[in-house]
């Protein structure tokens, strides 16, 4: 089921993905130039089902306009935080909340993750240092990470060209095999969200519904 949402920059767009006696949910955001389709997010997607999550992939007001050049980070941050407000208050209520994304979505949740009330954090491929350009040092998105104060796990790709995130006291680093796509192992990818989640859902309170 697609929802649309309106926010301070135009329409979004959430997907919703309902675990059939959901005891938390999921809010993940797309790529810069790779939408909710992507393969890594659907394997996110069916693994948190796997687990009594229910999940809503948002695309962002440019995405939903056609374009595929990123909004600044600001626009992303308030069109976001609108989006899960409204889950929150409607389809997703009175669930806990986990959020997460995909590379630049990873960067947007991780920016909100206090200000929605997240208990945790999924980052697919954080781009946590890109490659520098003419000559300049790439920046480092460390402190994104750093502000993140519930736990986080990071699935990177080995081979992944925007380096890989240090672990942390909250932070746990998956790492599977593939590049930034995290396309070669979809299992791997699915398998490393299928080992955290039970965890942090215990943590939260979230309980599973007892056994038949």
């Amino acid at each position: 089921m697609a929802i649309a949402v309106e926010t301070p920059h135009g329409e979004a767009r959430a997907h919703l993905h309902p675990a059939a006696e959901p005891r938390a949910a999921l809010v993940l955001g797309h790529g810069a130039s790779v939408g909710v389709d992507a393969p890594d997010m659907r394997a996110a997607t069916e693994a948190a089902l796997a687990e009594g999550v229910s999940v809503a992939l948002v695309e962002q007001p440019y995405w939903v306009a056609g374009r595929r050049t990123p909004a600044p980070a600001r626009q992303l941050d308030a069109a976001w935080v609108a989006v899960v407000e409204r889950l929150k208050a409607g389809e997703l209520a009175g669930l806990p909340l986990l959020v997460g994304g995909r590379s630049l979505g990873a960067r947007v949740a991780c920016r909100n993750a206090e200000g929605v009330g997240a208990v945790a954090v999924l980052c697919l491929a954080f781009p946590f240092q890109p490659p520098g350009r003419r000559g300049k040092p790439a920046p480092d998105r460390a402190g994104e990470l750093d502000a993140v104060r519930v736990p986080t796990l990071i699935v990177q790709g080995e081979r992944d060209q925007f380096g890989r995130p240090p672990e942390g006291p909250r932070r746990t680093i998956a790492i599977v095999p593939g590049d930034h796509s995290l396309t070669a192992d979809l299992e791997a990818v699915a398998a490393a969200i299928r080992g955290w989640l039970p965890g942090v859902l215990a943590a939260a309170g979230a309980v599973a519904p007892p056994a038949e």
